[in-house]
């Protein structure tokens, strides 16, 4: 799978000054993890973004925006925002802050 190093670029500078931030490859992308707990990842395919479980209703109903699945599997919690979603500068900053809300109530790892 083919990396989005504009979509990477966009989400890093987004997330630049948050502490506690790791960045490794992962999901055939880049991913961000805040305190050891998955934040988002840029795909060729769009961006991930952990809402959490019956969090996330608001943002499927964006357009552009659909249900994560792994291996033909639903992950609840988890959206991808594909071009069209994630470059919307104000829906891709909504769904970047509601994962960063979400993920930071998490225990560290």
């Amino acid at each position: 799978m083919a990396r989005d190093e504009g979509l990477e670029e966009l989400l890093r500078e987004h997330l630049v000054a948050e502490p506690g931030l790791t960045e490794k490859a992962m999901f055939g992308g880049r991913a961000w993890l805040l305190n050891g707990n998955l934040l988002c990842a840029a795909r060729d395919d769009g961006m991930l973004a952990r809402l959490g479980r019956d969090r996330d209703g608001w943002a499927l109903a964006a357009p552009g925006v659909v249900p994560m699945l792994s291996r033909g599997k639903r992950m609840h919690g988890w959206v991808r925002a594909g071009p069209d979603a994630f470059g919307d500068d104000a829906l891709r900053r909504r769904l970047i802050d509601a994962a960063l809300a979400f993920v930071r109530a998490l225990p560290a790892k």
